[in-house]
């Protein structure tokens, strides 16, 4: 079994003040690699930007041997992370996610072979997993208890080490394919919102001030919040789409098309996914407020933007509006997704017609969502309430 020592990662560096009371050196990103340290000149808001030095301090640290054909049991999957780590996980939507899965695969696989991978070492790591405390958790900042790890979340990262050694392979490194044994996939959450519960969200987020020592100021916090509720609402786009999204055609980013109603999802110069992430017409109600928040400036560039920047996530505000909004259920960004979506088959629309909107197959919304259609097993029903044929007729 491998030791679960932790390999290089990154850590929060406090400030540093004079004699006097003055800042000499302020909140930063370091990476710690055992007792050593290395500065990453990367502020305490520049996260993302510290994830891709630590990325290039790994490959850098780590001379990966790159001979063609090589056996599973001569190749440590260290390599195979650190390759995929640094060739792919900066082409993916969200790179920093990736990265610090890989950080966390690295610290209990990296002394195993490919050779080691079989069922047993995959149910060990998600045993193991599970029930542990996410490392980007900070309770000791936030006050919030860290969420635990779950199955789903234990897959995920297994998922990510079945990517890095299928790429692997693909480039020709090792002679056999290896198999990496995934827990199952666990029942999807069937969480959403009612129409009363969407609204007390969205009222929440929209008349939140800010409390500065213990009093309400009349400084607003959340209506960027509100209006990512409403763009994720009507159009059933997805976070990181709309948190990405212009006014106009930008690299690495998707973006509205107000004069024609179009909401092209798919950041420009990216691959499409298997997430799609095809155009949408926007619903009329919803383009109405994006025009006039674009016209008066309330969003200049971006869909969504607060203090006039863009924002990369509302993932922690979010989070805090529905604590404030007293929501019993467990609601995330993506929840509204499936809001819009159930609430589609509520009012009747056809699988192929929620599918197009929402980007995804008929058969995801089919496994997913049909229950909630006002049609659903209309058929059976009236085979039972129809009159039953007498016998030799």
């Amino acid at each position: 079994m491998p030791r679960h020592s932790e390999g290089p990662r990154l850590k929060l560096e406090s400030a540093e003040y004079d004699t006097q009371g003055r800042c000499i050196r302020p909140q930063s990103w370091v990476i710690r690699d055992g007792q050593r340290k290395k500065r990453t000149g990367c502020g305490a808001g520049d996260r993302e930007k510290a994830e891709q030095k630590l990325a290039e301090y790994i490959g850098i640290k780590h001379s990966v041997p790159r001979e063609l054909g090589r056996e599973p049991r001569d190749i440590y999957i260290a390599d195979v992370l650190n390759i995929y780590l640094t060739e792919c996980s900066p082409r993916m939507a969200r790179p920093r996610a990736t990265a610090q899965r890989i950080q966390i695969l690295l610290s209990w696989w990296k002394e195993l072979t490919l050779a080691d991978v079989n069922g047993k070492t995959c149910r060990d790591y998600a045993q193991a997993r599970i029930g542990q405390p996410w490392r980007s958790a900070r309770p000791q900042q936030t006050g919030i208890p860290p969420r635990l790890v779950t199955a789903a979340g234990a897959r995920r990262e297994l998922e990510d080490l079945r990517a890095a050694i299928n790429y692997h392979h693909k480039e020709g490194l090792c002679s056999q394919v290896v198999t990496v044994s995934l827990p199952p996939r666990p029942q999807p959450r069937d969480v959403f919102l009612t129409r009363s519960e969407a609204a007390a969200l969205l009222l929440t987020a929209w008349r939140s001030h800010e409390v500065q020592k213990g009093r309400t100021t009349k400084k607003w916090t959340s209506r960027h919040i509100a209006r990512f509720i409403l763009v994720a609402l009507y159009s059933g786009t997805r976070h990181d789409a709309i948190c990405g999204a212009s006014f106009a055609p930008a690299e690495d980013r998707g973006w509205v098309d107000l004069d024609n109603g179009i909401f092209h999802r798919l950041r420009q110069g990216r691959r499409p996914t298997k997430k799609r992430q095809t155009p949408v017409r926007i619903p009329f109600r919803l383009l109405v407020h994006l025009r006039r928040w674009h016209r008066l400036s309330i969003s200049e560039r971006a869909v969504v933007e607060f203090q006039g920047l863009p924002i990369k996530s509302v993932r922690k505000g979010f989070d805090a509006i529905v604590k404030k909004a007293g929501l019993k259920k467990h609601v995330t960004p993506h929840t509204l997704r499936h809001t819009s979506a159930t609430w589609m088959m509520q009012e009747g629309q056809s699988l192929w017609t929620t599918a197009g909107f929402l980007g995804t197959s008929v058969q995801m919304i089919e496994q997913t969502y049909a229950k909630h259609h006002p049609d659903y097993q209309t058929d059976v029903i009236s085979a039972f309430s129809s009159p039953r044929r007498k016998t030799g007729q």
